[in-house]
């Protein structure tokens, strides 16, 4: 692939990942289309990302291959080797020479050598001070990837990093919404079961509320339930 031509994917590719994360979208998709793009323009031969769960513990997510997936999950069960050094240290783990890995990484260095992968690249998905996984790239050959292509494979590790993050804080703003949602219906249930208990007893609208407060806490039941039951006309207080 020449310079231009790889230019010219590079930006096509970063250009739907934005088209990706502002649409409504799925994260995994995002991320299988940001490891088959590494893949497919970094020269590596498989890649795969692992994501900590909310115990701290790594799963792999998204990979290329059966075989780059078998090195993360032993990596995960021996827990020793770059992908699992990058994530704790926040830093990139550039192995150029997988053979020549440390003697605490052994079971990697077998597991990964079996599966013919001769180098790998862990960049961890990082923002500020929170990491929250790593990137992983695989070469069937030692050495290092040149200049440009680390860069690149990096800013592919900042924008899954982005998009992760970004899903995370839409679920979340959907649960507050959500919440917000219910306290504001069950407002609405209270003042309309305050109105009825007011018909009713002939009291004012304050004096309305104490009584369905006290019928609450008397008989244990939630404020919002038990005014739905009233404008239901399920309960009379």
């Amino acid at each position: 692939m020449n310079v231009d031509m790889r230019e010219r994917r590079f930006l096509q590719t970063f250009a739907k990942l934005a088209d990706t994360l502002v649409a409504d979208y799925d994260v995994v998709d995002l991320l299988q289309m940001l490891v088959d793009s590494c893949r497919d323009l970094l020269g590596a031969t498989a890649a795969g990302i692992l994501l900590a769960d909310e115990t701290g513990e790594l799963e792999v997510v998204a990979s290329t291959s059966e075989s780059s997936r078998l090195v993360e999950m032993m990596q995960l069960g021996a827990e020793a080797g770059p992908c699992i050094e990058s994530y704790y240290t926040g830093q990139p783990v550039i192995v150029a020479d997988i053979g020549a890995s440390p003697a605490e990484w052994s079971r990697f260095r077998d597991s990964a050598i079996e599966q013919g992968f001769a180098a790998v690249y862990a960049l961890p998905l990082r923002l500020r001070e929170q990491t929250i996984g790593t990137l992983n790239l695989f070469q069937n050959r030692a050495g290092v990837m040149d200049d440009d292509e680390l860069t690149a494979a990096r800013a592919f590790a900042d924008v899954a990093t982005i998009g992760i993050l970004h899903e995370r804080s839409l679920r979340e703003s959907n649960v507050i919404q959500a919440q917000l949602q219910n306290a504001l219906n069950s407002r609405i249930l209270i003042e309309q079961a305050k109105g009825v208990i007011a018909h009713q007893h002939s009291v004012s609208v304050d004096d309305a509320f104490a009584v369905l407060r006290g019928y609450a806490r008397t008989h244990r039941r939630g404020i919002a339930e038990l005014a739905a039951d009233i404008v239901d006309r399920r309960i009379s207080i």
